[in-house]
């Protein structure tokens, strides 16, 4: 006989059972709602915890439409990041279309919204126009720009309206350990005036309760619900079941409105151009499970011309060294910042150079054209590039980076075989590209500019000139002429290394004396130990950087020991 008591799973549903828990889940998402004036807003990604989560709102709220207790609007907002998986967002956006048609005819406050980033934060503008290098811990400019920012300015704007507002979020505290942590933090804060009715304050936006109606519920919880209850707003769950069946295991994307939130490269349904992490499994699982998805592998070729991550270190260094190849020596602002590491010292590399932002731009119109033509019927008009990103990066370009070859229309025609949408701009007798083209190759022909690094100076030069010819005003121009020369004071990037490493060294030489003072000035022995510990780091620094200055090119250590020191400082025009 076995005495053994067998151990029962946790589920949320144990002690009520399905049936009863929703009934209680909904009898307090009505009370809650009927507490105050104070407005929704549901984070909804089309996954299953946000699905599941407006299920419970919109049957809570069906109830109180019969009850005549309707008073207050509930927002429903999806953020579109406009490089998201095809699949999920053409299904998101199908899904909020059929939310809006339902909500009319059942006479419901729910007012769904699909969210964009503005045109300057969208990703395309700030890789291919401003050249930003492509995501990666150190950097992560994307998740700001393309989740944050949409969302919280929605629900910022409505607290400036409204007071307040609450905030409805799909998170579960099964979802991981760290997860559980953070939530149970905010549960148990004491200054929590409405623990009571589940809210906790939010972390970053002022004046924002969160709603977790779903944070007790498993994984299987979630979709036991899903597949036991009908889609309020009849869109059908089974549908979204197959859509996670054809790709890995892992969690939704979720609503991003802080950076403590699992960024869509942690989950299935991410961005495609995602460079986060080391392969984009769902749509590499899509396009491996379903041979009618084959039209999205342009898509997750595109990543492939800016990833740097690789699980074989070899291959991995090889696109680090490729990666540093195609940006500029210069910070954004023309700045030379140094890095030392315990390896050795180095320049950190800048921006995107222009042939290679012309050659992305000329790669993602290439997926564009691809996945219009061997794709299904819904994506015939998909624009990975819209007319107005278009437009942004070719303004930056011009205005801001001073490449007035034009080139955005002439590589929209030569890839499309159409003629470019944008607007048309008079020709210049002397700034165009076919003056630009004899000037470059005047000075590849009468001086070495294998970097092309002369060029740009002098096409910058006429292009400032140029820009204050007809100002009745022209007190910037001598300062903007001063700014170009000093970006350009070098011709290639060893040039530039061995100016700044130089400098740095001698910092830290004058640093090294004045140690030297303070430790023979030093009374105690305690401060003396100190004071030679920073000698010694000081010394240790300004050795690495006599060795690392005569090496040719990026430093190899550094790039074999995966340096990606690049910061904020990237972002400063």
């Amino acid at each position: 006989m076995n005495n053994k008591s067998s151990v029962q799973v946790y589920s949320a549903f144990n002690e009520k059972g399905l049936k009863d828990t929703i009934k209680s889940s909904i009898e307090h998402i009505k009370k809650l709602y009927l507490s105050d004036h104070i407005p929704w807003v549901i984070g909804y990604s089309g996954g299953k915890d946000s699905t599941a989560i407006l299920q419970l709102i919109w049957y809570a709220v069906q109830e109180l439409a019969a009850e005549g207790k309707c008073h207050k609007d509930v927002h429903v907002i999806s953020t579109d990041t406009l490089v998201e998986n095809p699949i999920v967002s053409m299904w998101v956006e199908k899904s909020l279309n059929q939310m809006h048609h339902e909500a009319e005819k059942q006479g419901l406050p729910i007012k769904p919204h699909r969210l964009t980033p503005a045109v300057k934060d969208r990703f395309w503008v700030n890789l291919i126009g401003k050249g930003y290098p492509a995501p990666r811990p150190k950097f992560r400019w994307c998740t700001d720009r393309l989740k944050i920012s949409p969302s919280n300015t929605f629900i910022t704007n409505l607290v400036d309206k409204r007071g307040e507002a609450i905030l409805v979020l799909g998170t579960r505290k099964a979802e991981s350990s760290a997860r559980a942590a953070n939530m149970e933090k905010h549960e148990s804060n004491q200054s929590n005036t409405r623990r009571a009715d589940g809210l906790t304050a939010n972390g970053s936006l002022d004046r924002v309760w969160v709603y977790t109606p779903i944070a007790e519920w498993t994984n299987d919880d979630v979709w036991v619900y899903l597949n036991s209850v009908n889609n309020p707003w009849n869109f059908p769950n089974y549908d979204l079941m197959g859509m996670y069946q054809g790709a890995t295991d892992g969690g939704e994307c979720p609503l991003v409105v802080d950076k403590s939130t699992q960024s869509c490269g942690d989950s299935r349904f991410g961005c495609y151009v995602c460079t986060m992490v080391s392969e984009d499994k769902s749509m590499s699982a899509m396009i491996a499970n379903d041979d009618e998805k084959e039209w999205m592998y342009p898509l997750l070729q595109l990543r492939n011309e800016i990833d740097v991550n690789d699980p074989v270190h070899e291959k991995k260094l090889d696109k680090l060294r490729r990666d540093k190849a195609n940006r500029d020596f210069r910070r954004m602002n023309g700045n030379l910042t140094v890095h030392i590491s315990k390896h050795g010292a180095d320049i950190v590399p800048g921006p995107y150079r222009q042939h290679f932002r012309e050659h992305l731009l000329g790669k993602v119109l290439e997926a564009q054209v691809a996945v219009q033509q061997a794709g299904p019927e819904e994506v015939k008009n998909l624009e990975l590039l819209p007319l107005e990103e278009l437009e942004a990066i070719r303004n930056i370009w011009l205005e801001e980076k001073l490449e007035i070859e034009d080139r955005v229309p002439v590589i929209y025609q030569q890839v499309t075989g159409l003629p470019y949408p944008g607007e048309r701009r008079a020709h210049h007798p002397i700034l165009n590209s076919k003056v630009m083209s004899k000037l470059k190759d005047y000075i590849a022909q009468s001086q070495e500019d294998p970097d092309g690094l002369v060029y740009e100076q002098v096409r910058s030069t006429i292009a400032i000139a140029a820009k204050h010819r007809n100002q009745l005003r022209r007190a910037n121009l001598p300062a903007e002429l001063n700014d170009n020369l000093e970006k350009g004071a070098f011709t290639n990037l060893q040039e530039a290394k061995e100016f700044a490493l130089d400098r740095k060294r001698n910092e830290l030489v004058i640093q090294r004396r004045y140690l030297v003072e303070k430790i023979a000035e030093a009374k105690t022995g305690e401060d003396k130990t100190l004071l030679k510990d920073e000698h010694d780091k000081i010394n240790e620094q300004i050795n690495l950087i006599t060795k690392s200055i005569k090496e040719v090119g990026y430093s190899s250590l550094i790039i074999a020991t995966d340096n990606d020191e690049v910061d904020e400082e990237l972002q400063q025009p």
